[in-house]
């Protein structure tokens, strides 16, 4: 009766995991003799090797410092795309395409106006980084501990999806004023070409809501994109392993399972560059523009407009979601933090399924 219960909860899960099935099956063990399995929650112990436990005050500071890393080297080095699609954006009958948006760019500013921007990037996307990675292994562990173990494992892509958009909520806090200044100095040629030049005069010209009226569009852009990002990426990791890679992830190499971590994340990226690329678009005109609404914008770009500057976006979000998550991974790596397995049914769990004896 039990176990019939649960498997009916299990397939009602509107965010239930792709290709999941409750079937007696032979899982691989992942663990070594003596050594603690451990689910979403914390561990209580520190695996040898470890340099920290999981979920730890150590842990979590490492973890904020890769997504500083992560986030803010990736998008400050790919400006040059991150320009010319939001001049894509703004402007579609000067700048045609991606090609032709960089020939414009070059003939009127030169080589170095393709950096335009790059420093209110690098601090926005560094602060960015820090809360979304960071607040993304604190709710993930909060949320995990509220749920269970069972639940933890029947609901995995819930608690992605909700961990990822919670991180994101305080991580576009962050992000908003950089952003807004970086928009401004890339597509309003002549307004200011610096981080100095342009913050004092959006305050003296709009206040501090000059910083901030973008947080909104940015919600809906980022957090639709960093829910499919990270909820993306777990599940496509836990695929890959049982599917395609031909042997348990305890037996491939560090190195073998960086490049998982690559493949998972490009292919992450594409799915968030299509399903934030309208956001994206609002917000660009909104930063350009004095007075105007997200939803003003929304109906004067059209279901056409939304959509420029496509291409440009899903090689740009693709690559950085790649390497974003390789970056991450290799800062925990190298500091040796605790880096779990993809998740297991636990026993517990199997025995009321019927799975075991």
């Amino acid at each position: 009766m039990y176990p019939t219960s649960l498997t009916q909860m299990a397939r009602a899960n509107p965010f239930s995991a792709p290709l999941f099935s409750l079937q007696k099956v032979e899982e691989p063990r992942q663990s070594h003799p003596g050594q603690r399995s451990r689910t979403l929650a914390a561990a209580a112990a520190v695996d040898e090797g470890d340099s920290c436990e999981f979920g730890s005050q150590k842990y979590l500071v490492l973890c904020g410092f890769g997504g500083i890393l992560s986030c803010g080297t990736t998008h400050t080095a790919v400006v040059p795309l991150d320009l010319v699609k939001c001049r894509m954006q703004v402007n579609p009958d000067k700048y045609k395409s991606i090609g032709n948006g960089f020939a414009v760019t070059v003939r009127e500013d030169g080589v170095r106006g393709l950096a335009k921007g790059w420093a209110p990037t690098f601090i926005g996307y560094s602060m960015q980084g820090l809360c979304k990675f960071g607040f993304y292994e604190v709710f993930k562990i909060l949320y995990s501990d509220l749920l269970g173990e069972e639940n933890t494992y029947l609901w995995r892509t819930s608690l992605y999806l909700a961990a990822s958009a919670s991180a994101e909520f305080f991580a576009d806090i962050a992000l908003a004023p950089m952003e807004a200044v970086k928009v401004r100095i890339q597509t309003q040629p002549g307004y200011a070409n610096t981080l100095r030049q342009c913050v004092p005069k959006m305050y003296a010209e709009e206040g501090i809501w000059a910083f901030y009226k973008g947080v909104a569009p940015l919600w809906m852009r980022q957090i639709p994109y960093t829910m499919m990002k990270f909820a993306c990426f777990e599940r496509t990791v836990e695929l890959l392993y049982k599917y395609v890679v031909p042997k348990p992830r305890s037996e491939c190499s560090k190195g073998e399972q960086l490049v998982v971590t690559f493949v998972a994340g490009y292919i992450a990226g594409v799915f968030c560059a299509i399903v934030s690329h309208p956001a994206d678009s609002v917000v660009s005109v909104l930063n350009k523009e004095k007075g105007s609404t997200a939803t003003q914008v929304l109906k004067r770009l059209g279901p056409k407009g939304v959509w420029k500057g496509l291409i440009a976006r899903i090689i740009m979000i693709g690559t950085l979601t790649a390497l974003q998550w390789f970056i991450y991974d290799s800062v925990k790596v190298y500091f040796r933090l605790p880096r779990p397995p993809p998740p297991e049914m636990p026993e517990s769990l199997k025995k009321k399924l019927g799975l075991t004896d």
